[in-house]
């Protein structure tokens, strides 16, 4: 009877503190004291403004919304103000154009596309306040049907910022976009049928994301670096955790928006999916240096996905946006670890491009489940490079694997990888294998027409890659002869603690240019089962054989 008593005065007390915290309940700012009808009908934009402004003026607080639903166009933010939504109250966007802000002019010359360059154009926005916050149990209602129109929230150059616990529903354009915003928390809101990005981040310091639930069309948590500021500016010092993320796009990606550097990025304890009723999401993590960006220090861990095409894509590349001359950055220092993904359909990628390398990337304790894939790309055709293409989980076409493609990377390990396939594995039949879009492709049903069971080629396909080491590498062996692993111009490799599935015709097929491939070593392997322990191109075969002891 004690713990029950203690648990009813707790179920009390909490809300309390939690609306005490916020200042809802004294409160000398409601909207309705300021004219707000809030019936969703009268224009209650000129209402809620005052009560804003009256706010701001005296010092800060809290503006409350009590129950109803206010229709609005354009609320500006100001220092020192929280608004308050309460569980019955809504922010409703007005479907008139004229009841909102024109988008700014920059001044200066900008690549980006005018949903990441603009933010007055939005339901609420603010530029350069400070100790802001939309919090309580309230619903934002983009009041949209489709992409195109203002965003829910916008905030350029702030600071000190806190959104939490509410809803946001119908945006035709990004749900929560902050660019050059420091110091943000944004815990426990729910995002649901954007028709765009859920969150962006874009050259933003120091911000917490945790506890939320995302459903985008677009990406559904993605940091950028655009030049939108007129700088190249950092995205830093970046926490997601315990989060829902569901897209057709990208579950969570850094880039393409890519001309400032990202530092010291932590995800963790997430799932990721594709949209219920849309299809899957094009990929699950995603990391883009494509316009000069350095990425530096990236952490992922604890990932559970399904639903998604291609669970992990790294790329380094060169399209060059607001650069005089396209010069590539850096992709370096990436941990991704604890990941389990069913359902895949196309291969995970880590490339770079030719004199630029991915670097020291780890790949640990990641095991994904494809159930099928594209046509595979014959083991000797080049696959392109597409240096300045846009960034893209399909973007070289039909690949030469089905489950990890590497190229141009220095210092590579996976460690506990499983690459799998389930029965009745299929590819799509296609003929020209430079231009598939896996976008047509519906893997949430049977294989769709045109498609057919088909050999599952190699698990790892590594291509200009030094200082590689694989240790425990689990697949299965394909039903067409195809090697498990197959390493062409590869520099230095470890692989150890790993054994021939059952059926492997070639374990390993070594190839390359002249000298390219060497110092190849296997350690405490088992390959009995395979029928060749190495295959590939005589010469190099001979090396890699006598050079670990074996016939």
């Amino acid at each position: 009877m004690r713990q029950v008593l203690l648990a009813i005065i707790a179920f009390l007390y909490v809300p309390a503190i939690s609306c005490a915290a916020f200042g809802a309940t004294d409160s000398p700012f409601p909207v309705r004291d300021f004219g707000a009808v809030g019936d969703g009908i009268v224009l209650d934009t000129g209402a809620a403004q005052k009560a804003i402004d009256a706010c701001a003026a005296a010092g800060g607080g809290t503006v409350f919304f009590s129950g109803g639903v206010y229709l609005c166009g354009s609320l500006h933010l100001r220092s020192g103000v929280t608004l308050f939504l309460d569980g019955g109250a809504t922010i409703k966007s007005s479907l008139n154009n004229a009841d909102f802000d024109p988008v700014e002019k920059l001044g200066f010359k900008n690549d980006a596309d005018t949903e990441t360059s603009f933010f007055h154009h939005a339901l609420i926005w603010g530029e350069d306040v400070e100790r802001i916050g939309i919090v309580g149990q309230g619903t934002i209602d983009g009041n949209r049907t489709k992409r195109g129109g203002p965003k829910n929230i916008a905030l350029k150059r702030c600071k000190y910022v806190t959104i939490q616990g509410v809803r946001l529903l119908n945006c035709p354009n990004y749900n929560i976009s902050m660019l050059g915003t420091d110091f943000v928390n944004i815990d426990g809101v729910t995002i649901l049928n954007g028709y765009a990005d859920g969150i962006d981040p874009d050259a933003c310091r120091n911000v917490r994301i945790s506890n939320c639930h995302v459903e985008a069309t677009d990406d559904a948590i993605v940091p950028k670096t655009s030049f939108s500021l007129g700088e190249r500016r950092a995205c830093e010092n970046i926490t997601i955790t315990n989060c829902f993320l569901a897209s057709v796009c990208y579950c969570f990606k850094l880039g393409t928006e890519s001309g400032g550097d990202f530092k010291r990025i932590a995800v963790s304890n997430c799932v990721m999916t594709g949209l219920e009723g849309r299809g899957p999401a094009s990929g699950g993590i995603a990391l883009e240096s494509v316009d000069g960006a350095n990425i530096d220090g990236v952490t992922i861990s604890n990932i559970t996905m399904n639903n998604v095409q291609s669970p992990i894509f790294l790329r380094l590349g060169n399209r060059g946006r607001d650069m005089a001359t396209p010069t590539p950055g850096s992709l370096k220092n990436v941990c991704i670890s604890s990941v389990v993904a069913e359902d895949a359909g196309l291969a995970c990628s880590v490339a770079g491009i030719p004199g630029y390398k991915v670097e020291d990337v780890t790949l640990s304790d990641v095991r994904v489940v494809y159930r099928g894939g594209t046509v595979l790309r014959p083991a000797r055709e080049p696959v392109p490079e597409n240096i300045d293409a846009y960034p893209d989980a399909d973007m070289f076409g039909a690949l030469p694997v089905y489950g990890l493609y590497c190229r141009h990377v220095s210092g590579l390990s996976l460690s506990n990888v499983q690459l799998l396939a389930k029965p009745g594995f299929w590819r799509l039949a296609v003929t020209d294998v430079t231009n598939v879009d896996d976008r047509n492709l519906d893997w949430r049903t049977d294989p769709p027409g045109g498609s057919h069971p088909a050999p599952l080629g190699p698990a790892l396909v590594c291509d200009d890659v030094s200082h590689l080491a694989i240790e425990v590498f689990q697949t299965r062996a394909s039903d067409d002869g195809s090697p498990v692993i197959r390493l062409m111009n590869v520099r230095d490799a470890n692989i150890r603690g790993s054994a021939a599935p059952e059926g492997t015709r070639t374990y390993l097929d070594v190839d390359g240019t002249g000298t390219e491939t060497s110092d190849i070593r296997l350690m405490g392997n088992d390959l009995s089962r395979a029928k060749e322990a190495v295959g590939g191109d005589p010469e190099i075969r001979k090396a890699v054989l006598k050079a670990n002891r074996m016939k």
